[in-house]
């Protein structure tokens, strides 16, 4: 049995880029999240700030749940 190190090594660097990517796509998602805050406060519409935080973070969490769906559909068969 032979090792292939090159391609092992690729595997790694894939997997621990794209490790590294979602986890600072979904620290950022919080982040927006919090600084969207709780909502709207004694009936106050939210201000354009508080939007686009929402947007952001909403961007954010699709982008993880993207991530963790094509990494499900690689290993599932079809």
């Amino acid at each position: 049995m032979d090792i292939k190190w090159g391609n092992l090594g690729s595997v790694f660097g894939a997997s621990l880029g794209i490790t590294i990517a979602v986890v600072v796509m979904f620290s950022l998602g919080v982040a927006a999240w919090g600084r969207a805050g709780s909502g709207p406060r004694d009936g106050q519409p939210r201000d354009g700030q508080e939007k686009a935080a929402l947007a952001v973070a909403a961007v954010c969490f699709a982008a993880c749940l993207a991530v963790a769906a094509y990494g499900i559909d690689l290993l599932v068969p079809g």
